[in-house]
């Protein structure tokens, strides 16, 4: 909207709120109210947008629950892995898969992908 379409605005609401018979303060007071009403409606988050935000709602807790869950898993691996008391199995698991070590007494077999 330029600048002459508002005023131009402005100059038309004036002369009908004149022309009803109310004083300036009360008609730029109106214009105020339908303002805040047209917002509550219509607004970022107004009436209308309430159901998208809901639907944006549940899937961040979509989401959020398989980090945790991620977050849970990571923090196992890492209570395992820890110097003080790290778990036999895990770290022999590590050693395998990582740094290709083996027991003298062990056979490999490599299977096709």
């Amino acid at each position: 909207m330029s600048k002459c379409d508002s005023v131009g605005f402005v100059t038309k609401f004036r002369d009908i709120i004149e022309g009803i018979g109310g004083s300036r303060t009360e008609g730029y007071a109106l214009l105020g109210l339908l303002v805040m009403g047209g917002l509550a409606v219509a607004g970022p988050s107004g009436l209308l947008a309430w159901s998208e935000n809901l639907s944006l709602r549940d899937q961040r807790q979509a989401q959020l629950s398989v980090l945790l869950e991620e977050r849970d898993a990571l923090k196992n691996r890492v209570a395992l892995l820890n110097p003080d008391h790290a778990d036999p199995d895990m770290v022999g698991e590590l050693l395998r898969s990582q740094m290709n070590v083996v027991h003298p007494d062990e056979v490999v077999v490599q299977l096709e992908d």
